[in-house]
């Protein structure tokens, strides 16, 4: 999530209208490559309570440990998270291992504002275009928040909070004792049944998803700075929350889905395919570049500019097409060639929306 001040924030602007798509914000930097993670079939359905114990699970490889959101400039998280994921026709499953000494909670009611206890969050967008992508957080009480993003709040995007995964099953097995300070706890595991059924409404791409397919999916753990006073846990005043994600996101925004790593379905025997890095992503992060340049630009001149030279953008390494320009009275299309596939052209608009045709 967004530092919780900054995401409050957004949410007041949204609902009073404001679009925040000219403003300046901090850029990401393009060399931080997501993590990849492939996915294997599920051999059978697996029982989500939480507890990770399922025959399957065993064909499933834990993820690398869980970084700082901003990546490995900042320090190494103080409690261990990794992540998980298998699938079936039926469903997306993820199970994840959240070190903790101390498990607490306080949400019990659907679509709270999870992140305000420590949570788990999910981000997921079949199609990768960073438009109509779900979020998902739950709670060590397993209370769940999901809602649908019609874009980033860079944007001017809305979250659509009464959106719900229809058929969701989620699971939280606690190794300790939830909100007792007097003993030490291992932490919390989850499992997540994501149904197949309910991406289909978000995406492009076909669902459930062919084998060597690959999604944009991230994971953020957030943990906050907690006293104990009185016996109970005090979340520590004036400190935000910690941001703990599995691929960094290079800046402390969870809504920049350029940013998010990817998940390769596999229908290969387990532990026999490595995960293949995505040939678009030069393409895709030259367009990103142009686009945070446009921002500037439009702040400064209330229009957008029409060619490289007067943006004064430097494409990445291996790009040589001179990227085509074209500018609306509401904003612009920017297209690349992606180098090798002639075939294949990618096109940003001003509200971060990337996609490819032919």
């Amino acid at each position: 999530m967004l530092r919780l001040s900054l995401c409050f924030l957004a949410l007041v602007l949204m609902f009073l209208g404001v679009v925040l798509c000219d403003a300046p914000l901090s850029i990401p930097p393009d060399n931080i490559d997501p993590k990849g993670y492939v996915a294997y079939r599920a051999k059978k359905p697996i029982v989500i309570d939480g507890k990770l114990d399922d025959e399957a699970w065993k064909d499933a490889p834990w993820s690398d440990e869980f970084q700082d959101i901003e990546g490995t400039s900042k320090p190494k998280p103080r409690y261990k998270t990794r992540m998980k994921m298998l699938w079936d026709d039926d469903y997306l499953y993820i199970a994840a291992e959240i070190e903790d000494p101390h498990v607490w909670a306080t949400l019990k009611q659907h679509d709270s504002v999870i992140f305000q206890d420590n949570d788990f969050e999910v981000f997921l967008s079949p199609d990768g275009d960073s438009h109509n992508y779900a979020e998902m957080e739950m709670n060590a009480f397993n209370t769940t928040w999901d809602l649908l993003l019609t874009k980033p709040y860079k944007d001017g995007g809305k979250a659509l909070n009464g959106w719900d995964v229809i058929g969701l099953k989620t699971g939280v097995h606690v190794n300790g004792t939830i909100n007792d300070s007097r003993d030490r706890d291992k932490g919390w595991t989850v499992e997540i049944a994501w149904p197949m059924t309910g991406l289909k409404e978000l995406s492009r791409v076909p669902v459930p998803p062919r084998d060597g397919d690959q999604w944009r999916i991230n994971f953020s753990r957030v943990e906050w700075d907690i006293n104990i006073v009185d016996g109970k846990y005090e979340k520590v005043k004036g400190k935000p929350e910690n941001n703990w994600v599995w691929s960094p996101q290079g800046v402390i925004d969870m809504h920049r889905p350029e940013r998010w790593g990817y998940v390769q379905f596999s229908t290969a025997a387990p532990g026999t395919i490595k995960f293949k890095p995505d040939a678009a992503l030069p393409t895709k992060n030259a367009l990103h570049r142009i686009y945070y340049a446009q921002r500037e630009y439009y702040a400064k001149h209330q229009k957008y500019a029409a060619s490289l030279e007067e943006l004064g953008v430097k494409l990445p390494e291996g790009i040589t097409q001179k990227p085509k320009f074209e500018i609306t009275t509401n904003g612009y299309e920017i297209h690349l060639l992606q180098p090798g596939t002639p075939e294949k052209t990618w096109t940003i608009t001003q509200d971060a929306r990337i996609w490819a045709s032919k």
